[in-house]
């Protein structure tokens, strides 16, 4: 028989591989959305379909993992649905309508921005000051977000920062609406949630709120036509369904603290996937930029140790036991 500490180490192990697989599937959604929003897709077209088709595959999963407590499931009919229209709609919405506007790594960088849009939430709520380590965190944050935008050596787009700022509001709802302590299976969440997130840009679409273009043409991708399906399956498979299933499967393995270090994984993985598929190198600056954000967000989670899985965490309501 194995020693305790070895079988701790192989499932810590798998663990790691599943979560540095899932942010790699996450990283896809963006430099894959790109070709279709660059042939007339608009982001509510490529988001809609993009969390429709991932909702018929992950509802007879939620359904599965759920089956004999759906009674649970309609109890936490608020959680769900604020998931859904917040943390689904909303958040990939806004990013997808960021990415058509400016490169990938800079829309991602911003929404990772996340964790200070929460550090600055929960000081206000509860009028209790951070520790020095999560202020630290921020501020390294904020430089890193200047750096990032490079105001003086890129041309700036004032609404595609807008767009990503509000990725990053959906994704600090998806952070907070994770963390609430529930009965449900971790992946009857995005099962049941992705179904309310299409429900909404659909109805946003049916009565024109949210414009939709989707023209069913041939799509470039790294130089060659390719049909709009093929990346828009990409999106679908790799970036929403296995993406969340591995991640919630990797977290189950190596905890929360140290599943929140390997889901930043992703942003390097997106930027890395762009300079490959798109050719988006970005400037020296906004490299500095992106590590900055990195370490700060680094600084933030060391103060906290949680996170969902598979996406960038957020400092728990400061604890009074708190050090720094």
């Amino acid at each position: 028989m194995e020693p305790a500490s070895a079988v701790q180490a192989s499932r810590i192990g798998l663990g790691v591989t599943l979560g540095l697989t899932a942010s790699l599937a996450f990283a896809t959604s963006g430099t894959f959305a790109r070709p279709l929003l660059s042939a007339g897709w608009t982001p509510g077209a490529a988001v809609f379909w993009r969390v429709a088709a991932a909702a018929v595959l992950l509802l007879p999963v939620g359904l599965w993992v759920m089956r004999g407590r759906l009674r649970e499931v309609i109890t936490e009919w608020r959680m769900i649905v604020a998931f859904g229209a917040l943390a689904v709609a909303t958040a990939q919405l806004m990013y997808f309508a960021a990415v058509s506007r400016m490169s990938v790594g800079v829309a991602l960088l911003l929404e990772y921005l996340a964790p200070v849009a929460l550090v600055l939430l929960a000081w206000v709520r509860t009028r209790s000051a951070p520790s020095r380590l999560v202020v630290a965190g921020s501020l390294t944050s904020l430089v890193g977000l200047l750096c990032v935008l490079d105001l003086t050596g890129a041309s700036l787009d004032p609404l595609g920062v807008l767009f990503g700022l509000c990725a990053m509001v959906g994704a600090a709802a998806y952070f907070a609406l994770g963390a609430r302590a529930t009965r449900l299976h971790p992946l009857a969440l995005p099962a049941f949630g992705l179904p309310v997130g299409a429900l909404v840009l659909g109805l946003a679409i049916a009565v024109g709120v949210l414009p939709y273009s989707a023209p069913l043409v041939d799509v470039e991708v790294l130089g060659t036509q390719v049909p709009w399906w093929a990346p828009l399956s990409i999106v679908v498979l790799s970036a929403t369904v296995v993406a969340y299933a591995l991640g919630v499967a990797g977290i189950a393995r190596m905890g929360e603290r140290l599943a929140s270090f390997v889901s930043l994984s992703e942003v390097l993985f997106a930027a890395l996937i762009a300079a490959i598929v798109l050719g988006e190198v970005p400037t020296a600056v906004q490299l500095v930029g992106g590590l900055l954000i990195l370490a700060g967000v680094v600084l933030i989670r060391l103060a906290s140790g949680r996170a969902p899985a598979g996406l960038p965490t957020f400092p728990d309501e400061f604890e009074a036991a708190q050090t720094d």
